[in-house]
C-alpha cells in the first residue's frame, strides 16, 4: 500500500473528511439561501414598482380615457431612468413605449411573466431579461408595464461565483490540512506500533514515547505504560513463582519418592510397609496444602471469588478463629488475647479471611513460642473502628521480622533464614496478603518491640458508621 493510501485511510484523514464535507454542505446552504433570499427582495421590489405604476396608469385611464393613458406612456417611455412600458390596440399593433420584439401573441392573456426583450433605444443590442405585468384595459387595449432583472441575474453571478471558489479554496486547503494532520497522528501510530512489536518480541522493558502535550495519544501512551508496567511486573513474579515452585516442590518431592524407594527395597513385614505408607501420605497432604494454598492465592490475587462476596461481622469472625487457637497457644506456652469490642460490619468472603487470619495467628504461635520452661509468650488480637475502615492488629511477642526482609516476606515462597526450622512452604503471609487485597484493604508489618505486629485495613461496609446506625 502507498504512503497515500496509507493516510487516506486512517480514522484521522476520514474523521477530517466527513467534518469539511458537512462544513462545506452547511457554508453551501447558507450561501444559496442569501442568493435565494436576495433574489426574492430584489423581485419583490420589482413587484411593488410594477404594481404602484400600474395603478397609477389605470387611474389616468378613468380620469382621461385611451388618450391621456397614451400620453402619459409616452412621456414615460423616453425617461431616462424608464422601466419596460408599452401601450398596443386589441390586434398587438404599439401604439406608444419602448419595447421591441415581443412574442407573437404575447399580450393575449393578462398576467404576470418573465420576458427577453429588447429596448427601442437599443435595437440591435443582445436582449435583455424583465419581469413584466399585462393589464387589459377598456376597449381591448392592452397595457404592458415591467422591470429589468438583469440586476437580479448579476447579483446571482456576484454571490454565486466568489461562493463557488470560496468552496473550491476550502475544500483544498481542508484536505491539504487533513493529509498534514493525518501524517503527524500516523508518525505518533507507527511509533506505538513499532514499540508494541518490539514488546511482542519479547523485550518487556520497552515503553510508548510520550510527547508532553497532554494530547489523548499522551494519555493512551500512559496507560498502556501503566498496563504494561503491570505485565512485567506479572511477568516476573510468575517467573519468580516458577522458580520458587521448582525449588521449594522438588524437594519435598524428591524426598516422597525416595522414601517409597526405600521402602520397596528394606521395607519387611506389614509394620514398615504401613510406616512408610503413612510418611507418603503425609507428604503428600503437605503437598496438597501447598498447591491448594497457591490456587487460593490466584483466586483471590484475580478476583475470581469475589462474586461470592457477603457482608459479615468482622468483629464475630476474629473471636471465632481466636476461640479455635486458644488452647492450641496455651499448650506452647502463650496467652493468646483478644479485644474486639464492637460489631463491625464488611464486605466480603468470610471464610477466605478467616483462613487468612488462621494464617497470621498459626506463624505467630510458630514463631512467639518460648525457648525455656516456664516462660509465657504472649499474642494480642485488637479489632478497632477507625474512620471508614476496620483495623486489625496480630501481635506477638517471637523474634520478629527485620524492617528490610517485611516486604518480601508477602511474596510466594519467601522463608527467612530463621524461618527454615520450622515447617512450611512460605505461602501463608502471601495468602494473607491476596486475601486483604481482594477486600480492597491494606497490610503493614511493624515491629512490636519485641515481635511482629501485622496491621490490617479494611473498608467497612457502606452505612455501617455509628452515625448511619444511630
Amino acid at each position: 500500500m502507498t504512503s497515500l493510501g496509507r493516510l487516506l485511510r486512517t480514522t484521522a484523514f476520514k474523521l477530517i473528511a466527513a467534518y469539511l464535507l458537512v462544513f462545506a454542505v452547511f457554508a453551501g446552504s447558507v450561501i444559496a439561501y442569501l442568493g435565494w433570499h436576495t433574489q426574492r427582495l430584489v423581485t419583490r421590489q420589482a413587484i411593488e414598482a410594477i404594481e404602484n405604476d400600474t395603478r397609477f396608469i389605470t387611474s389616468q385611464y378613468d380620469r382621461g380615457g385611451i388618450n391621456r393613458v397614451l400620453q402619459v406612456v409616452s412621456r414615460r417611455s423616453r425617461a431616462p431612468d424608464a422601466g419596460l412600458i408599452l401601450l398596443t390596440n386589441f390586434s398587438g399593433e404599439p401604439m406608444a413605449g419602448n419595447v421591441l420584439n415581443l412574442p407573437l401573441n404575447f399580450l393575449d392573456k393578462a398576467g404576470w411573466r418573465e420576458i427577453d426583450y429588447v429596448r427601442e433605444e437599443d435595437a440591435g443590442s443582445r436582449p435583455s431579461r424583465a419581469l413584466v405585468h399585462v393589464v387589459f384595459l377598456p376597449g381591448d387595449f392592452r397595457l404592458l408595464i415591467g422591470r429589468d432583472i438583469v440586476e437580479r441575474e448579476e447579483l446571482r453571478q456576484i454571490i454565486i461565483r466568489p461562493a463557488v471558489w470560496g468552496l473550491g479554496v476550502l475544500v483544498i486547503l481542508g484536505v491539504a490540512g487533513g493529509l498534514f494532520v493525518t501524517r503527524r497522528v500516523l508518525k505518533r501510530i507507527d511509533q506505538m506500533t513499532a514499540t508494541a512489536e518490539t514488546i511482542m518480541a519479547g523485550n518487556l522493558s520497552r515503553r510508548l514515547a510520550v510527547a508532553g502535550t497532554g494530547d489523548e495519544f499522551d494519555r493512551l501512551a500512559l496507560s498502556l505504560n501503566a498496563m504494561l508496567e503491570r505485565i512485567e511486573t506479572l511477568m516476573a513474579g510468575l517467573k519468580e513463582v516458577s522458580d520458587n515452585i521448582a525449588h521449594d516442590l522438588k524437594t519435598p518431592l524428591t524426598r516422597l519418592r525416595n522414601r517409597a524407594e526405600d521402602a520397596l527395597r528394606t521395607a519387611q513385614g506389614d509394620e514398615q510397609w504401613r510406616a512408610a505408607t503413612e510418611q507418603t501420605i503425609e507428604e503428600s497432604d503437605g503437598l496438597i496444602r501447598t498447591f491448594d494454598a497457591l490456587l487460593m492465592i490466584a483466586r483471590a490475587e484475580t478476583g475470581q471469588a469475589r462474586a461470592g462476596m457477603v457482608s459479615f461481622d468482622l468483629a464475630e469472625t476474629v473471636s471465632s478463629v481466636a476461640e479455635l487457637y486458644e488452647p492450641v497457644a496455651d499448650e506452647q506456652g502463650l496467652d493468646l488475647t483478644v479485644s474486639a469490642p464492637e460489631p463491625l460490619r464488611v464486605h466480603g468472603l468470610r471464610e477466605l479471611f478467616g483462613q487468612a487470619l488462621s494464617n497470621l495467628i498459626d506463624n505467630a504461635i510458630k514463631y512467639s513460642t518460648p525457648s525455656l520452661p516456664g516462660e509465657r509468650g504472649t499474642i494480642r488480637l485488637m479489632l478497632e473502628r477507625r474512620g471508614e475502615e476496620a483495623c486489625l492488629t496480630v501481635a506477638d511477642s517471637g523474634p520478629g521480622i527485620p524492617e528490610a526482609d517485611r516486604q518480601r516476606v508477602l511474596e510466594r515462597f519467601v522463608r527467612l533464614e530463621a524461618s527454615r526450622t520450622q515447617p512450611g512452604s512460605g505461602l501463608g503471609l502471601s495468602l494473607v496478603s491476596a486475601v486483604v487485597q481482594l477486600h480492597g484493604g491494606a497490610i503493614e508489618l511493624q515491629d512490636n518491640e519485641p515481635g511482629l505486629r501485622v496491621v490490617i485495613k479494611i473498608p467497612l461496609e457502606a452505612g455501617s458508621s455509628p452515625d448511619s446506625a444511630s
